[in-house]
């Protein structure tokens, strides 16, 4: 599998998914996290997809606990923050791409003032939706946990009532020679996770559901669309 930036110039291939047991959408295949990212920038159009995508996902009572600080390479203050707040290992590669989000979470209702216990899933699930319309645009997201939300919280001053939860790298995916040898060959690495079997239950916990027992007849059966 390859994939390409909308002018060709680069043809990354994608590293081969292990244990696939049953077909998914191709934006879902085609969807990595990266740490090579090309230098280009990303167009004013597309960026605006991306979170109009996000602003249209599911939460508790509508509520869109969800926020985006978002630096491209122009936004050189900012994007020097989010660098800053990176741990040493993201930042290694992080600081190449084009654009970094911080993404933050609502910590109580609006209406109530009632902890919104549920915030941080639906924020996850707006930026699933943004990573998904990101790779039907070409481009690719990577996800970090490893930065220190309190020097984000200083640096980016944030008022109380909102949690920084992740910062995320988005841009076009480049070659793997870009990165330093240790990060190359987990970039390179075949991707895998772990089987349906030990994730989906029905009878009892740790129980396999018989619901994903059998062998996906789709995965072998040309498609006939």
């Amino acid at each position: 599998m390859t994939f390409q930036t909308e002018d060709n110039k680069t043809d990354v291939v994608v590293p081969a998914r292990l244990n696939t047991q049953a077909p998914i959408h191709e934006l879902l295949a085609n969807r990595r996290s990266p740490r090579a990212f090309s230098e280009q920038p990303i167009d004013s159009e597309k960026l605006a997809s991306l979170f109009e995508a996000a602003r249209w996902s599911p939460s508790s009572a509508n509520e869109q606990p969800w926020r985006f600080i978002v630096a491209t390479k122009d936004d050189s203050r900012v994007f020097s923050a989010l660098v800053e707040s990176l741990m040493e290992g993201n930042r290694r590669w992080a600081a190449r791409a084009p654009m970094l989000v911080l993404a933050l979470a609502q910590s109580t209702y609006t209406k109530t003032g009632t902890p919104y216990q549920h915030s941080w899933y639906d924020l996850g699930q707006s930026v699933a939706l943004l990573s998904v319309q990101a790779s039907a645009l070409g481009l690719a997201v990577h996800q970090m946990g490893g930065f220190d939300a309190d020097k984000a919280r200083q640096l980016l001053s944030i008022p109380e009532g909102f949690e920084p939860v992740i910062v995320f790298a988005v841009g076009y995916p480049d070659q793997p020679a870009t990165l330093p040898d240790d990060l190359r060959k987990r970039e390179q690495a075949p991707r895998s996770r772990k089987l349906l079997q030990d994730l989906v239950y029905t009878e009892e916990w740790g129980k396999p559901s018989y619901h994903i027992r059998t062998q996906n007849s789709l995965l072998t059966q040309p498609s006939t669309n």
